[in-house]
């Protein structure tokens, strides 16, 4: 016997399912002549005709039905198995971030995550700067949100992140404390500056009824949070740094938070991704984790 082709099978199982040429040529998107030489190359090549034929309806022989018996289980394991493959997690995610995002939201879950996706194999990138996720094949990027294109997917996947204002006793003891943000412009405050955007970040407060944007120096600026905080501890200036990463020197005395009564905005954290039509199953399961995380 000549080899039978899946597909001429599996246009047989429409047919004998749907009783009609019409309606099966209708939903395969096929001709009503591709779909009768797929039945007609079937019976030629098992030897036995499997359909009966008139103007006004179809059914199965003997031997059809026989063969559909054994057929449809096939088709629908086959069916299953390419749903699996095509909604589980696997192959290579990339994700771009910067550090903090990285310790704060990524770290906590990934244990979790790739234990539960052993295909997927992860891959992460530290970057302050911005990245063109399309352009560089990430699939996706945590960032703050209002810095975020506007034609992406965002996912809010973290708590609210706050700013402390804080500076070293010595360089308090030598130059004195500032007691709003307008005298900011008289000290020196360690900047930072995005490596892609290449501008100095400006510190945002609020207080007393108002808001005040403080458009910080370029004569001192990092583009890497640890390093403005060994500066401030070093009595170099003072800092805008992440309440996470001074809270133990303000308890321990290293370092002074300032401008107290001046809070600085929150901001939130979010996972981006470019608008598709689909969601690579990869990223799908690592949103899942994230969003679960940042709900409870």
């Amino acid at each position: 016997m000549k080899r039978v082709e899946l597909n001429d099978l599996a246009v047989f199982a429409v047919v004998a399912e749907e009783k009609s040429f019409t309606r099966t040529a209708a939903r395969l998107g096929m001709s009503a002549s591709a779909l009768s030489h797929a039945v007609k190359s079937l019976e030629t090549r098992v030897g036995v005709r499997l359909l009966a034929r008139t103007t006004r309806s179809v059914s199965t022989t003997e031997a059809g039905e026989r063969l559909l018996r054994t057929l449809q289980p096939a088709l629908e394991d086959i069916n299953n198995e390419i749903t699996a493959l095509r909604d589980k997690p696997s192959g290579k995610l990339r994700i771009t971030t910067f550090k903090y995002a990285a310790e704060t939201v990524l770290w906590p879950v990934l244990p979790q995550f790739l234990d539960a996706n052993p295909d997927v194999q992860f891959e992460l990138t530290i970057d302050s700067g911005l990245v063109d996720i399309v352009a560089d094949r990430y699939d996706a990027g945590i960032r703050f949100g209002g810095i975020i294109d506007k034609d992406m997917v965002a996912v809010r996947v973290g708590s609210t992140v706050k700013a402390a204002v804080v500076a070293s006793p010595a360089y308090l003891a030598k130059h004195g404390k500032p007691t709003s943000p307008e005298e900011l412009v008289n000290h020196r405050c360690i900047g930072f500056r995005f490596k892609t955007a290449g501008n100095i970040y400006p510190w945002n407060f609020e207080g007393n009824g108002r808001n005040v944007q403080v458009k910080v120096s370029d004569a001192f600026a990092f583009n890497d949070n640890d390093m403005m905080l060994e500066a401030a501890l070093g009595g170099l200036g003072i800092a805008r740094l992440y309440e996470r990463l001074v809270a133990n020197h303000i308890e321990a005395g290293r370092l002074v938070r300032l401008l107290t009564k001046w809070a600085a905005p929150g901001a939130h954290l979010y996972l981006y991704y470019p608008n598709r039509r689909q969601t690579p199953p990869a990223l799908r399961a690592l949103i899942e984790v994230l969003k679960a995380r940042a709900s409870r």
